[in-house]
């Protein structure tokens, strides 16, 4: 594998998507072994930057030993640490490795809502408190979950971040600019009629400042404004679990029917998870044309160019949104091969494509 990919990418996320400065604290975060080669490098860049970057170990394999035989008061205090960390950094990249997507298989539920009810109280603190970047790091298993070979993946995944982000970004001004001026927005496609307003709700775009790779223009929408019904083509994963089937019914912002034909009692805990998760924290359209099939991770899926995505729980309050949860959960909707996106009656994209 040619190392200078790493370097650059970590040139990237250190220089461009965390704009890193001399005297910056730097958090990073490593989980799993698989992301050592970009981490090395990220702390590189960091303290040529004359940064102060500190390196932090994480797995999804504590985590399912600390669910399988821990109590909440404990999920509460194995995240003591990483509180104070987001409180010390001005920067935190958070470099997200790969594991088996069914590594929580045989765990209840209730214990992985739990759990990440309380691992909510540390993104809260990141996106609050510091600039910051999430990656996923590719690796074998991932390559397997996305039915790719390894070295293709790789390529995948270096194709989709080793990119002009300040051109992708005057593209992805173009389209926040048209849905910036429309008031309601409307989701038509099979056994999908959803309506949802934006009204005064400022719309912001990810080039790679928020996630690598980026690729999406996002909003909060208005808390009670979301109406109708929506289904969704690909599983959504939730702590490694997959929620496939989902369909999601709303009246006055709020979920009042929620199905899914594999996983469904995880998804009726995630939606009383708080009061908050019942509501739609983010409304956003993909635009990164690069990621063209889905790998069932959200750190890429919700970017795929000619999809649109919401997600239940916590919204960004810098878009202007209130909603409140110690959840955020992304789900695609897939409008390439058929389903139109409507803004204030106009079509804006058809089978994928923004008619712009």
């Amino acid at each position: 594998m040619n190392e200078s990919r790493w370097e650059q990418l970590a040139d990237i996320l250190v220089n461009y998507s965390t704009a890193t400065v001399s005297g910056d604290r730097v958090l990073i975060t490593m989980m799993e072994t698989d992301t050592w080669p970009l981490a090395r490098a990220v702390h590189a860049a960091a303290v040529r930057a004359g940064a102060h970057p500190h390196i932090e170990f994480q797995s999804t394999l504590l985590q399912r030993d600390l669910m399988r035989g821990g109590d909440p008061e404990q999920f509460d205090n194995s995240h003591e640490l990483q509180e104070k960390g987001m409180q010390w950094a001005d920067v935190y990249i958070g470099l997200r490795g790969a594991s088996n997507p069914h590594e929580l298989q045989g765990i209840e539920p209730e214990r992985i809502t739990a759990f990440r009810k309380s691992l909510g109280k540390v993104s809260a603190l990141r996106t609050e408190l510091t600039r910051w970047v999430l990656v996923r790091v590719p690796n074998a298993a991932f390559a397997q979950q996305a039915g790719m070979s390894t070295d293709e993946m790789m390529d995948f995944f270096f194709n989709a971040t080793l990119l002009d982000w300040k051109e992708e970004g005057t593209r992805y001004k173009e389209i926040q600019k048209v849905l910036q001026t429309s008031e309601r927005v409307r989701i038509v496609s099979d056994d999908t009629d959803l309506s949802l307003s934006t009204k005064g709700r400022k719309y912001l775009i990810d080039d790679g400042h928020i996630n690598m790779p980026g690729g999406e223009v996002y909003t909060a929408p208005i808390d009670d404004s979301a109406e109708g019904y929506i289904s969704f083509e690909f599983p959504a994963v939730f702590a490694g679990q997959f929620v496939e089937g989902i369909k999601l019914s709303f009246s006055r912002g709020e979920v009042v029917e929620a199905k899914a034909d594999k996983n469904e009692a995880l998804l009726h805990e995630l939606i009383e998870m708080d009061e908050g998760a019942k509501r739609i924290g983010e409304f956003g359209v993909g635009t990164n044309y690069g990621i063209s099939r889905y790998c069932y991770d959200l750190l890429f899926d919700e970017k795929i160019g000619g999809t649109a995505h919401i997600a239940l729980g916590r919204a960004y309050p810098e878009c202007g949104g209130i909603n409140k949860s110690a959840f955020h959960w992304d789900l695609i909707k897939d409008l390439r091969s058929q389903g139109v996106l409507y803004l204030d009656g106009e079509k804006m994209i058809e089978k994928g494509e923004f008619l712009i």
